[in-house]
């Protein structure tokens, strides 16, 4: 049997990078994304899905339901994890490129906030979007590439809706666990406050919202209360729905 070669940091970041892009039930061998990361590396398949079913076993998310994946996570892989959670900005970054065949960015290009407004160059705006994409598939991902409000499956509407808005903790911006799978429309009002959750889950309506048309009740009051589907892991981070609901939600004025 052929010596087994050591994983190297930027192939456990592809690795990782498919772990969150990937929904748990499509780490396998027969997997087209997986057999393609797998030849780009010089590894097999099974090898490379061997890994993220490995990486799952650090993952909470997955354990506490039963699903245990491999228990073979090497000290790097550990690390790795450990690495992910405590800077997901840069690590995020990081693993989008690697997972593009590029190479990894400084980690304070990943914090930079995007500023789309005139007489920005196009390498600019490149730098500061890094990471957004992987951001985004880990989202849908997680929700099983549905609305969790509406159940919603049309990918050109879907959004990874940012809790915290992106301008305003530069530490959570990629944490997938700032995100929720919603439509375009339920993220514009999330986005402005005219809708939040509660601390369990359901959906609760400003005021504010002036949902007087036929149109509006069915988009709006049609689904007060209804509770968000938990995505199969990342589920969204409790403080960060807090501070959604203190800063952002906007509630009746004082006196009205």
């Amino acid at each position: 049997m052929a010596e087994r070669r050591p994983w190297t940091r930027a192939e456990l970041l592809v690795a990782f990078a498919l772990y969150l892009k990937l929904p748990f039930g499509q780490l396998h061998a027969r997997n087209p994304e997986i057999a393609a990361q797998a030849a780009r590396l010089d590894r097999t398949p099974g090898a490379l899905a061997m890994k993220l079913v490995n990486i799952a076993s650090l993952d909470d998310s997955i354990t506490r339901t039963g699903r245990s994946g491999l228990r073979n996570a090497s000290n790097a892989d550990r690390a790795m994890w450990a690495e992910m959670q405590s800077d997901w900005p840069a690590f995020t970054a990081a693993a989008e490129a690697a997972l593009q065949g590029a190479d990894a960015p400084a980690p304070t290009e990943a914090a930079a906030e995007p500023d789309l407004g005139e007489g920005r160059d196009e390498p600019t705006i490149a730098k500061s979007r890094r990471g957004q994409a992987l951001f985004r598939q880990t989202v849908l991902s997680a929700y099983r590439n549905q609305c969790a409000l509406t159940r919603l499956t049309e990918p050109q509407l879907l959004v990874a809706s940012h809790i915290i808005p992106w301008s305003e903790a530069p530490e959570m911006r990629l944490n997938p666990r700032n995100g929720i799978a919603l439509n375009a429309l339920h993220d514009k009002a999330f986005d402005r406050g005219l809708i939040t959750f509660t601390k369990d889950l359901h959906l609760q309506i400003s005021p504010a919202l002036e949902a007087d048309s036929e149109f509006a009740n069915l988009a709006f009051q049609a689904y007060e209360g209804r509770q968000l589907a938990l995505p199969d892991k990342f589920a969204p981070d409790p403080t960060a729905l807090a501070y959604h609901r203190d800063h952002i939600f906007q509630l009746p004025v004082s006196g009205s």
